[in-house]
């Protein structure tokens, strides 16, 4: 497995080839998919965390269900740009992801997604008990809703 910067990851897609967006948390991950022409990110629902290993073998057989050509996963820098112990353990993710599979994961800078997508959630009306439930899938999709604009920029280019 490889971590690709955007622009690489831009090169090597395959046309009808989806990406998953992840939000990767201590209790849950998050997850989004675009669809076949990589314009519009969805929410799915959220893995509860469990240990690394059954992590892995379910996030896997998502991807393989799903048919993922790529991750795109939210690197939680700190508001001054600086590295803090979340994009340590986000890197060690990958890091053990890339021993089990040969999917690309490319990271994104993900600062205010979980704020973006609460307001949302709550400017959509739903109640803090199910906010709660779907925050971190309504963050994936920013996540991955932001790269996919990327990549569409860098298409047009």
């Amino acid at each position: 497995m490889a971590t690709l910067t955007l622009e690489e990851l831009a090169e090597v897609l395959e046309p009808g080839q989806p990406v998953a967006g992840l939000d990767l948390g201590t209790k849950t991950i998050g997850l989004s998919v675009s669809d076949l022409g990589r314009r519009l990110a969805t929410p799915r629902p959220v893995l509860k965390r469990v240990k690394f290993g059954i992590d892995a073998e379910t996030l896997l057989a998502f991807a393989e269900k799903e048919k993922i050509a790529a991750f795109v996963i939210g690197l939680p820098m700190n508001m001054d740009g600086s590295a803090g112990p979340r994009v340590q353990a986000t890197r060690a993710f990958v890091r053990s992801m890339g021993e089990r599979t040969d999917i690309p994961f490319v990271y994104w800078d993900e600062r205010l997604s979980t704020v973006a997508a609460e307001r949302t959630l709550i400017e959509m009306d739903v109640s803090r008990k199910k906010r709660a439930e779907r925050i971190d899938s309504a963050a994936a999709s920013f996540i991955l809703q932001g790269a996919l604009d990327r990549l569409s920029a860098l298409g047009r280019a």
